[in-house]
């Protein structure tokens, strides 16, 4: 009986030992899983990160209604340089009066006209502005300055969409790394429960240290359910992003992250002020409000236009032209005017034009200052897990010596059940934080790049 009720004491200390161990380990095995169930019809493919990317631009609707913006700023600037083409016009036309009153007395004297008559006029008409105070010439600059800023968005949502990608993938790389991982666990764990098992059999050990086992394996995939659920969440968004069909199932074989010189912050600061794409749009958008004060001042100048016109004048109701019946006077002219109001009306566009100048430069420095402290944060996350990296390459080599040392002593029945556990749990908890920290180090390492805007350019 006293046998009986130790064995029950055992029995509860290894339990409370158990959720001990869970709750201090729980998150090796929280971003792990076993459950893969492929969908009847779906498609495998593995496929690398140049891949994803290329498709995913390729198949990108936002990259496609970006090409529709581009293609709409230029068609306004074609439309610009058309308003400075010379402008055609031409008519032709009939009338018919009948004149019930036609006879008309001046004085003493006095004539009949006809109690009907018919005319034809046709007229042809051309007008070119020889000089405008330089609007239309400022009308185009303009418009090809908004096409180039709108070439310059497409490179933003490139970015973009880039990042998206990567980031999808990468996240997609965790949870199969980690699945991998828990695949491992489990077979190690099995193995242990048959020993233990044996042991068991043997009364070397008691069926609590059995049970300690089974529990942790169906901890394991349990959490396995929610890792698997995050699977198909993350692949489900990938196959969106590609333009794959939504049943495709991808694999990521591996990811080879090369060896990469980490440059001084300053060398990504500078990167940044020269390539980020909003800095460029800012000077197009200085060039622009340039212009455009220009184009406003082009207002108090005067204009000169030359125009040329053919008249066709037929009297007769005949419409086939006959000789003696009809007369084409021709005129040419030059046409100089000035609206001289705009001298004093003027003037108050120009001060807005200039105040919106203005608001150009004070953005851009805002905009300097919050990508600098972009840059240098992506820097610092970069940096720190790089050397995450090196600290888990060490802690690995520790908990195995220290997995090894308790497996020796288990069996040797020197160190308990659970220390066996805790042993074997602190290893396979830095092998999973090491594969999570070096795909956290390659998407800090893209997120540096967007950031300095060379994430197409790498």
């Amino acid at each position: 009986m006293k046998m009986t009720t130790q064995n029950k004491t055992n029995h509860l200390t290894l339990l409370k030992n158990t959720a001990h161990a869970f709750w201090r380990y729980g998150t090796a095995f929280a971003v792990s899983g076993l459950l893969f169930t492929a969908t009847v019809n779906a498609q495998d493919r593995t496929i690398t990160l140049d891949e994803a990317v290329k498709l995913g631009l390729d198949n990108s609707k936002v990259l496609k209604l970006s090409q529709a913006k581009i293609d709409q700023a230029v068609s306004a600037y074609n439309q610009a340089k058309d308003e400075a083409l010379p402008t055609g016009k031409i008519s032709y036309g009939y009338n018919h009066a009948e004149i019930p009153a036609n006879r008309l007395a001046l004085g003493t004297e006095s004539f009949n006209l006809p109690q009907r008559a018919d005319a034809y006029l046709g007229i042809l008409s051309l007008n070119q502005v020889i000089f405008a105070g330089g609007k239309y010439k400022y009308a185009r600059q303009s418009t090809e300055l908004l096409a180039q800023v709108a070439r310059l968005d497409v490179n933003n949502d490139k970015d973009q969409i880039t990042y998206d990608i990567i980031s999808q993938y990468y996240n997609l790389y965790k949870v199969l790394q980690s699945k991998k991982v828990v695949e491992q666990n489990l077979s190690t764990i099995d193995a242990q429960i048959k020993q233990s098992q044996r042991f068991f059999d043997q009364g070397i050990v008691t069926k609590n240290d059995v049970l300690r086992f089974q529990l942790q394996r169906s901890n394991i995939e349990l959490n396995g359910i929610d890792l698997e659920t995050n699977r198909r969440i993350i692949n489900y968004n990938l196959d969106i992003l590609l333009g794959l069909p939504e049943s495709t199932q991808l694999t990521i074989a591996q990811i080879t992250e090369a060896d990469r010189t980490v440059a001084p912050l300053s060398n990504y600061i500078d990167t940044a002020m020269a390539s980020r794409p909003e800095f460029q749009q800012y000077d197009l958008r200085g060039t622009y409000a340039d212009v455009n004060i220009k184009n406003i001042k082009a207002n108090t100048l005067p204009t000169l236009g030359a125009s040329a016109s053919g008249y066709y004048v037929d009297v007769s109701a005949n419409p086939i032209p006959k000789s003696g019946q009809f007369i084409t006077p021709l005129s040419v002219g030059l046409t100089l005017s000035w609206d001289f109001g705009k001298l004093w009306t003027n003037k108050n566009k120009i001060t807005e034009a200039k105040i919106q100048r203005e608001e150009v430069t004070i953005n851009k420095s805002i905009t300097v200052d919050r990508v600098k402290n972009e840059v240098n944060q992506n820097y610092q996350n970069w940096t720190m897990a790089l050397d995450k990296i090196k600290l888990l390459q060490t802690s690995i080599e520790q908990a195995g010596e220290n997995n090894k040392i308790l497996e020796s002593k288990y069996k040797s029945n020197i160190a308990s059940a659970t220390d066996r556990a805790d042993a074997e749990t602190l290893l396979y908890q830095a092998q999973i934080n090491l594969e999570l920290a070096k795909a956290d180090a390659g998407l800090a390492y893209y997120t540096l790049l967007k950031s300095t805007g060379k994430i197409n350019n790498k």
